[in-house]
């Protein structure tokens, strides 16, 4: 446990359970944007994890007292956030949208890592976003983390509770699916734009 991170994290503990609302509001500006994206990777959909977020907050505010410091605060957040998703995708029973899934090998990967290098960064960002929405929660979750947080696998690991191995292959199948999904996009665009 980084001792930093501790003294860091918690003085704000500490005048948050003693009722100072200022320490807490300074709490949710630190991780909200974490939280937030977490749930619309996962539930795809901007009201839900909104409403997703305002409910992790209100569970960390009410069991703050049992958080023992035994890792990051930002961990132990992100997970109450992960777990609601789930709880979420659970209650409202929403069939998601999956897509085929081709095998491809890694010559194909690779390729599809050059054809991220030449979209405009705009364009890829708006591209990517596009074709995330597409992939199930679990998958999107686990990419958000490792490509918009820029988490490394031990970090993702912890905030997911599972082996660093099982992280590694979880990442692996996801990015595959996400490589089909822009595979079938990109074509799909070369054919509307230049009739190819």
């Amino acid at each position: 446990m980084d001792t930093r991170s501790m003294e860091t994290d918690q003085p704000n503990i500490n005048a948050i359970l003693n009722g100072d609302a200022k320490a807490f509001a300074t709490l949710v500006d630190q991780h909200k944007n974490l939280v937030f994206t977490v749930a619309l990777r996962m539930l795809k959909n901007r009201e839900e994890a909104e409403e997703v977020a305002q409910d992790t907050f209100i569970k960390v505010f009410t069991s703050l007292k049992k958080f023992k410091g035994e890792c990051k605060l930002s961990t132990w957040i992100y997970r109450i956030a992960y777990n609601s998703c789930l709880d979420r995708l659970k209650k409202v029973k929403k069939m998601q949208k999956t897509v085929q899934v081709e095998e491809v090998n890694n010559v194909e990967l690779r390729e599809m890592n050059t054809v991220f290098t030449e979209i405009a960064r705009k364009e890829k960002a708006m591209f990517l976003q596009e074709c995330m929405k597409k992939l199930a929660p679990k998958d999107a979750a686990i990419l958000t983390l490792f490509y918009f947080e820029e988490k490394r696998l031990g970090e993702m690991a912890v905030l997911l509770n599972r082996s660093e191995n099982t992280v590694k292959v979880q990442l692996h199948r996801a990015r595959t699916r996400l490589a089909n999904i822009v595979k079938d996009r990109q074509q799909h665009v070369l054919k509307n734009d230049y009739g190819q």
